[in-house]
């Protein structure tokens, strides 16, 4: 596929096959995670990859998304430095694992994988699930399997609702 067939064949993916994703699928998703690019290139960042049944449930029941659980992978995007904020006042965090992250989403489409970002969780009990310090932040939970279905053309609101030039209008 080139990138702009990907771009728009990819979408947030809800049912899952029960079929194991092959090592080499994740390596090339994980290595497109790895080239992403970040604030002065630090890569702040560590990404879980979360296989193991039980675990994706209690992951799935903390966040009241059954579907979850369904995919043969949950990645959980974490950053490593959640205080830094950039020049501009945006979080450094959330910018650099968004790119990150979808760098995985777009090579798991290549792949024949879906995902879909998932941002409604409980931060405090995802970390005591996944054992993870602290001082760090779960920025996102993505699963990462075979889709069930193949969804349809997605409704987007027109460009000229979207961008405006020289100024804000």
């Amino acid at each position: 596929m080139d990138i702009e067939e990907v771009i728009r064949k990819r979408y947030s993916c809800r049912s899952y096959k029960d079929t194991p994703v092959p090592e080499e699928k994740l390596k090339n998703i994980l290595e497109a995670a790895q080239l992403a690019p970040s604030a002065s290139n630090r890569q702040p960042y560590k990404f879980i990859i979360i296989k193991d049944k039980g675990k994706r449930e209690k992951l799935a029941e903390a966040a009241g998304q059954s579907f979850i659980a369904t995919a043969a992978i949950i990645v959980a995007g974490v950053s490593l430095e959640p205080e830094k904020i950039m020049g501009c006042e945006v979080p450094t965090y959330a910018v650099d694992l968004a790119i990150a992250m979808e760098h995985i989403a777009l090579q798991a489409c290549e792949e024949g994988l879906g995902t879909c970002w998932i941002g409604a969780f409980p931060q405090q009990e995802t970390k005591k699930i996944l054992e993870i310090p602290e001082e760090y932040k779960i920025v996102t939970l993505m699963p990462l399997g075979y889709p069930v279905d193949s969804p349809g053309p997605k409704d987007r609101k027109n460009l000229d609702e979207l961008v405006s030039y020289e100024k804000f209008d």
